[in-house]
């Protein structure tokens, strides 16, 4: 496995380690959520709902009469339509008429003991009950009611869609009448303008003397129109027979005589090319069959001669003729043009003279086209407002369910223990941020720099209770043999047990620890220097009268004061009793001295100090021993207080030959802490340093 994939493990399993070793919080805060969640739905009303269904549609006749044609299709899609809708059926008026339908007032007033409830708490009471949405893929608008009472969130969801329905027809009616009287008024008006529009063409017509013609047309107009049209004709026809000339012009007799059928109609010509064709091909089959002297091949070639000089007279003659209409088109065309040139003259003259004239019927016209749209558009509206509209239907009217909406026990109590769990897991790894305590022997090794010796179960008690086969004895033959392979110090010579504070299981582990060195077939003595606060004795059931505090003192010599044990290969010198005024009587020259003497009489020493912050008599002996063995309690003093009692040790010079992590809850932390530390701990934590 790479480095990145037991980073990521070890990752998640420290999330892990925060939720069981705060499993307690994480369930208290879960029930906590549950048991409230529960109460307070089991609290709830319960509600019923109500649905009522219609389509909507813009306002159109069902049938349009003035339709092009009929849309098989239904009106596009508009959402901005259906919102406004929704506004409009959740508005006040709507509502307050579904209140004084329904007697609302009345009723709520009545369940909560009140003769007539206010209209603006019954409307805050209706519109927070009822919801209006679009059904998906469709125009259908839903009308929800949530109320207590099935019946009457029914009666509330078909009473608002009659009122809806109701309004949107009165809105079309009034919409339509509005229209129609409006378009009347507009016709009116317009009437009287195309009445004094007409008097004025007539009055001008009449002093001008107009000759009128048709739809009020003026004749010299159209006669100038028509002549027109007559010379362009003449002009086209003359034009066609010249160009058909010229090109005759430019053809020989033999290339006419090809492209006579391309060049006329004529039907004697026509026939002559198809007799020619004919003969020709008789000629061919006669000159294979009998050779170019045979009297039937010479009579088809006379025959061929003969039909081709009646073509070339036949298309002289069209020639001729041609040149002849020419001729009478020319004369045609010049005649219209000096016609119309006279014609336009004269109407150019009488232009200027009608001019205000032909602009009164311009006006006429114009005034009289308004009049006949304003005529058709209300003809329309009036025949549109007699034709049926539907723009609501209801598709589905509520009906009372039996069925609760809500509350929902079930979702609630889940959602109750979503809630519960989560809230439990963030109060978790919140308090573990916290708690800046110590909780794992990474955290240790990382804040201290020194390998961890040892990891202590909770509730160990001394092994001479517990008894040599104890359960718990492993822990201390580990660190006894991780002592053993330490580069620090030699496994042999005098040791100290610090804390960086009080409770922290200091005396229990260092006793253990020499019972366990004894167990093994080693000479030891253990010593108890915590003046303040001595244990060792009731561990091993001893007088505590003289001890350390005597000899110190020079009132005994030491080997009076070593006392043996139960405990084969152990011995113990006490702290002794120590009166208030002698405080501070540990001398470093004096506890060298006798730490020196002591080593050349045992294996190992073990010395169980005071705290090392706040108590200097920890610090004196601990410069005066072979290696020093930090304490710390799992989970209970923040790392800071930790680091100082580092800072003091390395200011002092003592040599630290690793810590050991106590009183572990194995059941919230991993296994491992327990039993997985073995003899490499110490020799991985060197690898790691180099």
């Amino acid at each position: 496995m790479s480095t990145e994939e037991q980073s990521g493990s070890l990752h998640f399993l420290d999330y892990w380690r925060v939720i069981r070793s705060r499993k307690e919080i994480v369930i208290g805060v879960a029930l906590l959520v549950i048991f409230a969640g529960t109460v307070f739905t089991l609290m709830l009303p319960d509600i019923f709902q109500a649905n009522t269904r219609i389509s909507v549609a813009e306002d159109s006749p069902e049938i349009n009469p003035f339709a092009v044609q009929q849309q098989s299709y239904s009106t596009p899609y508009n959402p901005y339509f259906l919102k406004t809708q929704f506004e409009i059926l959740q508005s006040r008026p709507r509502l307050y008429e579904v209140i004084n339908r329904l007697e609302l007032q009345k009723v709520w007033g009545e369940k909560r003991g009140e003769k007539m409830l206010d209209l603006d708490i019954t409307y805050n009471i209706l519109r927070k009950s009822i919801m209006v949405f679009q059904q998906r893929d469709t125009s259908l608008i839903v009308i929800t009611v949530k109320r207590d009472s099935a019946i009457e969130a029914a009666k509330i969801a078909n009473q608002l869609a009659d009122v809806y329905y109701k309004y949107r027809l009165e809105v079309a009616q009034k919409d339509a009448n509005e229209a129609i009287d409006k378009i009347k008024e507009q016709l009116k008006n317009q009437k009287e303008e195309v009445d004094l529009a007409e008097k004025k063409v007539e009055k001008l017509r009449v002093k001008l003397d107009v000759a009128l013609i048709g739809n009020d047309m003026i004749a010299e107009s159209k006669r100038l129109d028509r002549l027109e049209d007559e010379r362009m004709n003449a002009q086209r026809r003359m034009l066609e027979k010249k160009g058909l000339i010229s090109l005759l012009a430019k053809l020989s007799e033999d290339d006419l005589l090809e492209l006579a059928n391309y060049l006329t109609f004529d039907q004697m010509v026509l026939t002559t090319m198809q007799q020619i064709q004919e003969v020709d091909v008789q000629l061919s089959s006669l000159e294979a069959d009998f050779g170019a002297n045979h009297p039937k091949v010479l009579g088809a070639k006379a025959q061929i001669k003969k039909l081709k000089q009646t073509l070339r007279g036949r298309l002289k003659a069209l020639r001729n003729g041609l040149k002849t209409e020419y001729l009478k088109e020319l004369a045609s065309y010049n005649a219209l043009d000096v016609l119309l040139k006279e014609v336009r003259a004269k109407n150019i003259a009488l232009q200027g003279k009608i001019r205000p004239f032909k602009n009164a019927v311009d006006d006429l016209e114009s005034v009289r086209r308004v009049y006949n749209l304003l005529n058709a558009n209300l003809q329309q509206q009036i025949i549109t407002l007699q034709i049926p509209k539907n723009p609501v239907k209801i598709i589905e009217r509520a009906r009372p369910e039996t069925q609760r909406v809500s509350p929902n026990l079930f979702l609630n109590v889940l959602l109750s223990i979503f809630v519960g769990l989560a809230a439990g897991v963030g109060l978790a790894y919140f308090m573990e941020y916290l708690d800046t305590s110590i909780k794992t022997a990474d955290d240790l090794e990382r804040i201290l720099k020194l390998p961890v010796l040892g990891s202590i179960p909770q509730k160990v008690r001394p092994l001479i209770e517990e008894g040599p086969e104890s359960e718990h004895g492993e822990a201390y033959r580990v660190l006894r043999t991780n002592m053993a392979f330490s580069d620090v110090a030699s496994h042999r010579g005098a040791f100290c047990v610090l804390s960086s504070g009080a409770g922290e299981g200091k005396s229990t582990t260092v006793f253990n620890l020499a019972y366990i060195c004894a167990q093994q077939g080693e000479k030891v003595l253990l010593v108890d220097a915590d003046f303040r606060r001595p244990v060792q004795h009731t561990i091993l059931g001893v007088s505590n009268r003289f001890g350390l505090t005597n000899v110190l003192l020079r009132d005994v010599p030491v080997e009076e004061a070593i006392k043996p044990t139960s405990v084969p290969n152990l011995h113990f010198l006490p702290s002794g009793r120590l009166a208030r005024t002698s405080l501070g009587i540990i001398d470093p020259k004096r506890i060298g001295e006798l730490i020196a003497s002591l080593k050349t009489k045992y294996d190992i020493v073990l010395i169980d100090t005071p705290p090392l912050i706040g108590i200097s008599d920890s610090s004196i002996i601990a410069k005066e021993v072979d290696g020093a063995i930090l304490v710390v309690q799992y989970r209970k003093y923040p790392r800071e207080m930790l680091l100082k009692a580092k800072q003091t040790m390395e200011t002092l010079g003592v040599t630290a030959i690793g810590a050991v992590l106590n009183n572990i809850n194995i059941m919230r932390d991993d296994y491992y802490y327990y039993y997985g530390q073995s003899m490499d701990y110490y020799s991985d934590f060197q690898e790691e340093d180099s």
